[in-house]
């Protein structure tokens, strides 16, 4: 009698053989649908976040450009930001409460441009308020060069100072944490935070230079964006036909 026993033992062989080759093949693929988090970034979200903060400013320092483009708030009201920055200035647009107007920078020499109601001074007497109309008149719609020594030359350069606006925004203050994950403006980002976030806290991008691309200000000072890290822009002076040379003290303005 010939006996079948070694052919079921051979299948039940095979059979199992089968069942943990699959088992296997399934726990392979399920350890390869786990995805690395830092998998194609910079690596900057392993260090720690006083490395971050430092790998960041680094390289918003020796960035050649940046546009900015937001909100400030400061004891002097709320600001509208929309500007471009380098080493030799800057230009773009700053909106009060009150007013817009544009600002032009190149090295030393200071210009805004704002309208005609801009430059009208509220609450003037009679005499003051003729010399105001013709004041607006001149300078409305004109690219008004800010004299060095006039009250406002500080202020309104400082929006157009690539390295006193960023120290300004990415200052925080208390001690520095990591925050969470995000993607910003298509860039995968990691937080700091200083002081848990009431210090203020700004995004670094994950993906190629650690840039900063978002900034909250602490206690409500505003949010800001930051982009076009490196990328040239022209900046010259505006042509003397649209400009006019005040040579003294400013009057003073609706904004």
């Amino acid at each position: 009698m010939t006996s079948f026993a070694p052919a079921v033992r051979n299948h039940r062989r095979t059979a199992l053989a089968l069942v943990l080759c699959g088992g296997l093949t399934v726990a392979l693929a399920a350890c390869g649908t786990e995805e690395d988090p830092d998998k194609g970034t910079n690596g900057v979200a392993k260090l720690s976040a006083a490395e971050i903060d430092k790998k960041a400013r680094a390289a918003a320092d020796a960035a050649s450009a940046v546009r900015l483009s937001g909100t400030l708030v400061s004891k002097g009201g709320t600001y509208r930001l929309d500007m471009k920055l380098n080493a030799e200035g800057g230009m773009g647009s700053v909106t009060s409460k009150k007013q817009s107007f544009a600002l032009l920078r190149v090295e030393d020499d200071l210009f805004l441009k704002a309208p005609a109601e801009f430059w009208t001074h509220e609450g003037s007497g009679d005499d003051n308020g003729t010399a105001d109309a013709a004041a607006a008149d001149k300078l409305g719609g004109k690219y008004v060069k800010i004299p060095e020594g006039d009250p406002s030359y500080g202020q309104l350069r400082g929006f157009t100072d690539k390295e006193v606006l960023l120290d300004g925004l990415l200052a925080l203050h208390g001690t520095l944490d990591k925050g969470g994950r995000d993607t910003v403006a298509g860039q995968r980002t990691i937080r700091i935070l200083g002081g848990k976030g009431e210090g203020g806290a700004f995004d670094v991008s994950l993906e190629n230079q650690p840039y900063p691309v978002r900034v909250a200000r602490g206690g409500g000072g505003g949010t800001v964006s930051l982009a076009d890290w490196g990328q040239a822009f022209p900046l010259e002076a505006p042509d003397k036909d649209d400009t006019v040379d005040y040579g003294g003290q400013l009057p003073k303005s609706s904004g």
